[in-house]
């Protein structure tokens, strides 16, 4: 299977301008050791998805144009491509599972989106379906070299701006993001370790890895974790992606998620939704390498009560 590579990744780069951000790496001084992130959710919609949408929407050229775009998604890849398509003023629909987070299926349709809303078991069934009966292009959420390499540009982002670093924290769902940020740390910093982090209670990528083939972990048991856009599991081409480049993958508890959603918004001033924080989570765990880390903060779409709740208990530990 043929790997995403450097120069596909910088080509991405060049399609970012004027659609998604290039966010800064920030230092966190608050911090135990030399820690930075990376706020991913400072995109226009949100968060990280925007970049492999923002790819693969322009390698599609005039193909979407009429018919249209289609996906599957949770939440935040459905916003992404929503926006992308606007700013191309193409149709978009998204297939979303049952029980999505509300927030972020009133966010896709404010976007434009048309959402179709389906048992989380058939959301990519119904994405095929809809795009074979409507002649729409299909973007996947990350089993998309285009996807991956879009995604890929964070990587380079922190190569960039902290050429020296030692340790890249980085959630894992479907694996779109850690594909391509392990493609362009590791080949930029070789020495670099690409360190993947997941909830326990959505740990497929981590059983995956150890069994040597995608493992998928049913939705009744990846529904348990808060952190809603991490429960996709590995494909065949990010599993590849992951098996080559990274490091290793660590899991963190429910606990420390929130925990470390409550720091984020007091010390770093950053809203992180729960898959947001995982990266954060990890390295506040203690359980990842020390050295000059930099953790992405994938997302910040997250439910204003939770956000309530977890600032609040952040607040109760400090007193």
């Amino acid at each position: 299977m043929e790997l995403v590579s450097l120069q596909q990744v910088r080509e991405a780069a060049g399609r970012m301008a004027g659609v998604a951000v290039r966010t800064p790496v920030l230092p966190c001084p608050w911090a135990e050791g030399e820690f930075w992130v990376k706020p991913e959710n400072l995109q226009p919609m949100g968060a990280f998805k925007i970049r492999g949408a923002v790819n693969a929407m322009a390698l599609l050229g005039g193909a979407a144009s009429t018919a249209g775009v289609v996906t599957h998604s949770s939440g935040n890849h459905g916003q992404a491509l929503a926006y992308a398509a606007r700013v191309m003023g193409t149709p978009c629909a998204v297939v979303v599972p049952e029980g999505a987070a509300p927030v972020k299926v009133e966010a896709m349709r404010g976007l434009g989106a048309r959402v179709i809303t389906v048992p989380p078991e058939r959301r990519e069934e119904v994405a095929r379906e809809v795009a074979e009966e409507e002649g729409a292009s299909l973007v996947p959420p990350f089993d998309h070299p285009d996807v991956i390499a879009g995604q890929g540009t964070v990587g380079l982002e922190i190569v960039s701006d902290l050429s020296t670093v030692d340790v890249v924290l980085v959630p894992v769902g479907g694996g779109g993001l850690a594909s391509g940020v392990a493609t362009a740390v590791t080949a930029l910093c070789p020495d670099a370790r690409v360190i993947g982090v997941e909830p326990e209670l959505a740990a497929s990528a981590a059983e995956s890895l150890e069994r040597g083939r995608p493992v998928s972990w049913p939705p009744e048991r990846t529904r348990r974790t808060i952190a809603d856009g991490v429960r996709m599991g590995l494909s065949e081409l990010t599993f590849a992606h992951l098996r080559e480049r990274l490091d290793s993958v660590v899991t963190v508890t429910e606990e420390e998620v929130r925990a470390a959603m409550g720091v984020l918004a007091r010390r770093a001033h950053l809203v992180a939704e729960p898959s947001g924080a995982l990266a954060t989570a990890a390295y506040l765990s203690g359980r990842v390498p020390r050295g000059r880390t930099v953790a992405v903060v994938s997302g910040g779409n997250t439910d204003p009560l939770l956000l309530a709740e977890v600032i609040a208990a952040d607040t109760a530990r400090r007193h």
